[in-house]
Parts: C-alpha cells; structure tokens; sequence
C-alpha cells in the first residue's frame, strides 16, 4: 500500500515539474519581442545574420526575428514602408532613394552587415591572369540598372579609364536569373555572389577571376533599416537587435569557415558543406564583413560616389539625415 501511495506522489510530482518547464518556456517565449525582417536575398554573403539567427543571439537579447525573402531593394523598402515588415535588409542605397523621394515616414541605417560588394566577376574562359582591360569588347551580365552591383562596376571601369561603350552591358536580366543565363550560354562574363560563383567554377561553367569588393573599396553594402518612427518608438527594439547582428559579426570573424558553415548549414540545404565553407573562405579573405555594426560617413560618402557616378545620385545627403547610431 505505502509503495502505490509513494509511486503515485512521485507521478503527481513529475507532472507537477514538467508543467511548471512548459510553463515556464511559454512565459519565455510570450517575453520575446516579435520583429519581422525583410531581406533582399538569401546569400553566404548575409553569414552573420544566419549565424545570429542558429545561435541564439536574437533570443539572447529579447528578440524573435522572422526574416522573409523579399527580392529586390524596392521591394524590402516598400514592405518596410507599409509597416508589414518592422526592418528592411538591403543595400543603403535603398534609403537614399526614399529619402530624395520626398518620402516623411523615410527610411534610417542603423547597422551594416557587410562592407563590400559581395559578387565576384566570372570569367567563361579561363585566364592565367586576369586585368579590367580583358572587358573590353566583351559581353558582360551586370545586373540591375542602380542595383549596387552594377553601379560598383561601373564606378570600377571609370575608376580604370575603361568607358561603357567600349564593352556590352547587359542590364536586362533578373538578379535571379543571371546565373542560369550565363551557363546557358550568355556572355563572357558575368557578376556573381557565392555559393553562385563556385559553383559555377566547380560545374566547368565558369572561372572566378576578381572580386568587385576588393575593386570597388568599403562601403556600408548591405544594412539594416527602419522608418523614422519606429526607430524613435522602439530605440530599445534597435539596440538589442544591433547587439544581436554584432554578435554574429564577432563570431564570423573569430571562426573559422568550416565551423560558420556548420551552422548556417540549415539556411542552405541545397549546397554541399564544402562548397559552404569555400564561399565563406572567399568572403572571409576579401575582408567582406566588418568588425562592427557602425559605419563611417567617409565609407557612406564613397558609395555616394558610386551612385553619383553611376547618375544615379546628383548630389550627396547628410549622413547625419539617413544613419542613426543605436547606444
């Protein structure tokens, strides 16, 4: 009789126990503070952010993030705009164009994820060694007419006295479908991001033969951004996730390319882990990511410089109008 009384008090208190953890999870999870992402691509190039998301940093800080695919940079910014996103992920430039647009509500960077164009140009030949001359008379498949990898090529030619006219510039097919394109035959040249570019490479396709970053210099390429008013409505939101983003920066920084690509591993199921850790190795010795989260007017004026000559841009914004520093 004593052994049923003791087993059934035991049951009642392992009942007791594992609903007091479920309780306490859920309480958990109810304390996190739901914000909704919007990215412009899912990339290697984006490795800290992913690295941020599997390791917990997010939730270190108070945070559940939910990042969406949201092709294109106008597209991140509209969906930024119409409040169905709380941040936007994409290139700066994106909110200087909602800025000049006259835009009130407009759109503030307030953390860079990587400094430098993160596409590569691929050559279809293979070349012992390569020089920006070799363009010339060439086809190349540059992207999109303001996209920040056309405009970085473009300032990369003028930079090296090479005029536009002198090569064939195909902005005409999807950032998306620049890849397929170029293995399907079209042009001699094409600008790629990893993995794109090594498989490309690793397929016979294709033979990577300079980094647009390394060309073009630091620049604050891909940010966070979000509208005025939710930026001064939830500072304490901004500042947590920065915290969060400067984790995965550290992390990426302090690691090497194998264990980064263990766990982003999930983010691409589609890519064998050695061609992870090779694309991550060819960010990692382009200096692609950058130490810290803030950025300089010096590296924010140079991409103005870009979109200035690219006619893009005609003259510069403050920096102090579109960047806010979380502290």
């Amino acid at each position: 009789m004593k052994n049923k009384i003791f087993t059934i008090i035991f049951l009642i208190a392992i009942f007791l126990l594992a609903s007091l953890v479920l309780f306490n999870n859920h309480e958990k999870n109810n304390e996190l503070r739901k914000i909704k992402v919007a990215e412009v691509a899912h990339s290697i190039f984006y490795a800290p952010q992913y690295v941020s998301l599997h390791n917990g940093y997010f939730e270190e800080e108070g945070l559940d993030v939910e990042i969406m695919l949201t092709p294109g940079a106008d597209k991140v910014t509209a969906a930024v705009l119409s409040g169905d996103v709380d941040i936007g992920f994409s290139g700066s430039e994106a909110t200087i164009y909602i800025y000049n647009g006259g835009e009130k509500d407009y759109l503030k960077t307030f953390a860079q994820l990587t400094q430098k164009d993160g596409s590569f140009i691929v050559s279809r030949n293979k070349l012992d060694s390569f020089d920006l001359n070799m363009l010339k008379g060439k086809y190349y498949i540059a992207g999109r007419v303001g996209g920040m990898p056309f405009m970085t090529l473009q300032y990369i030619l003028s930079q090296n006295n090479i005029k536009e006219d002198e090569l064939t510039l195909d902005t005409s097919i999807a950032f998306a479908s620049m890849q397929g394109a170029f293995i399907g035959g079209t042009g001699d040249f094409v600008s790629l991001f990893e993995p794109n570019a090594t498989q490309v490479e690793k397929e016979g396709y294709g033979y990577v033969v300079a980094s647009l970053g390394e060309l073009g210099g630091v620049i604050p390429y891909t940010s966070y951004s979000a509208k005025t008013s939710f930026i001064n409505n939830n500072s304490n939101v901004i500042i947590k996730f920065t915290k969060a983003i400067q984790k995965g920066l550290d992390f990426v920084n302090n690691h090497d390319s194998k264990e980064i690509a263990k766990i982003i591993a999930p983010e691409f199921p589609d890519t064998k882990l050695e061609d992870l850790e090779t694309a991550i190795e060819q960010y990692k010795k382009t200096d692609t990511w950058p130490s810290t989260t803030e950025f300089t007017e010096e590296s924010f004026n140079h991409m103005q410089d870009i979109m200035i000559n690219a006619k893009e841009l005609k003259k510069k914004v403050n920096f102090n109008d579109l960047i806010y520093i979380p502290k």
